[in-house]
């Protein structure tokens, strides 16, 4: 028996909960969608030319999911933006959601500032702080979600209630359903893959497992599978602390492949995330690639998403990558919810 399997160790071991968290992301996501679609005040779409979407961190995936969904839907351009200024184009045309779990993100805050100096369309996505304090200063539009998370376990949160404020300025069409769909198959993951599901049938724990002190590398399909790879990419830097890389199909296979040379491979674990929807293309590159890295002397593994909508596959993979991420920081003897590293880092940040 691994300490995955023993209940009591498991809980020992994750003395913050992060399990309970991330259990519980279907939930968020029920709950982040409608405050987004009540949230008040909200900017007129009318005459919007470009959204552009400010955070960091944990704060930021949430426009990678918005853009991963809305680029096929909107005539308009979307971008993350995660730099300290924003883009030249961001004008009283732009919406621009300010997005900061915390409130208190000094990039993000900068970027809020800027943003309603020149005159664009504002939203702010925060659990409170300066950032709550500023829009509400300034009656700009916000989605107050709950806090007493760490932002990257606010992930539902952030992303349906960014979702369900653009839907309620009609830039996005309805997701209800979709949600709903989303919500149904995560709980289904659960049911094959959470805590109380032994080792010996739990894929999660299985590939947490089998990854041991390997350095995985995460491939997702351009969209929605990059979106998930840089979520488990992100997840297993922070809750299993161990260095891990992410990239997309085709643009790998246009320079990564090269790397992967004969013996190049030893100590490397792939995870490939695969759904439905992939371009014809790209998803035959997908095991042609594969067999280079397996050829290389990694490992390699496929994970499938499930449900029929894009949304559903997305946070499938999702919530997969999130149980793997953290029963492997608990396999390693690690509580996954500290960031000790990015604590350390700000406080030398703050006093140089």
């Amino acid at each position: 028996m691994t300490v995955l399997d023993d209940r009591a160790a498991l809980r020992a071991a994750d003395p913050s909960g992060m399990l309970d968290i991330v259990t519980g992301l279907g939930a968020q996501c029920h709950e982040g969608y409608a405050l987004g679609l009540g949230a008040r005040p909200l900017p007129e779409a009318d005459g919007i030319t470009s959204i552009a979407f400010c955070g960091m961190g944990g704060s930021a995936i949430a426009g990678d999911v918005v853009a991963a969904l809305a680029a096929p839907r909107l005539r308009f351009p979307i971008a993350v933006v995660r730099t300290p200024r924003l883009p030249e184009f961001c004008g009283p045309h732009t919406l621009v959601v300010a997005s900061s779990y915390s409130g208190d993100t000094l990039e993000t805050l900068g970027l809020f500032e800027e943003a309603v100096g020149r005159g664009c369309r504002m939203v702010a996505l925060t659990a409170g702080g300066e950032l709550a304090r500023r829009a509400e200063e300034l009656g700009i539009g916000r989605v107050i979600v709950p806090g007493g998370y760490m932002p990257r376990a606010a992930f539902g949160l952030l992303s349906t209630g960014a979702i369900g404020a653009l839907e309620a300025m009609g830039i996005m069409p309805p997701h209800a359903d979709e949600v709903d769909e989303a919500v149904a198959e995560m709980t289904g993951v659960i049911a094959e893959a959470g805590p109380d599901v032994p080792s010996a049938t739990n894929p999660a724990k299985e590939l947490a497992l089998a990854i041991g002190e390997r350095v995985p590398i995460v491939w997702g399909a351009d969209g929605i599978g990059s979106v998930a790879a840089m979520r488990w990419k992100s997840q297993l830097n922070e809750n299993a602390k161990v260095p891990s890389f992410a990239s997309a199909l085709p643009e790998l296979d246009h320079n990564e492949v090269e790397g992967w040379s004969a013996g190049s491979g030893a100590g490397f674990a792939l995870i490939a995330l695969r759904h439905p929807g992939e371009d014809g293309d790209v998803a035959a590159r997908f095991p042609l690639s594969e067999e280079i890295v397996r050829a290389s002397g990694a490992t390699v593994r496929e994970v499938s998403s499930r449900g029929r909508s894009e949304f559903a596959r997305l946070l499938t993979l999702v919530q997969f990558g999130d149980l793997v991420s953290t029963y492997l920081g608990i396999a390693r003897g690690v509580d996954p919810s500290p960031i000790e590293a990015i604590a350390s880092l700000k406080r030398s940040l703050a006093q140089a």
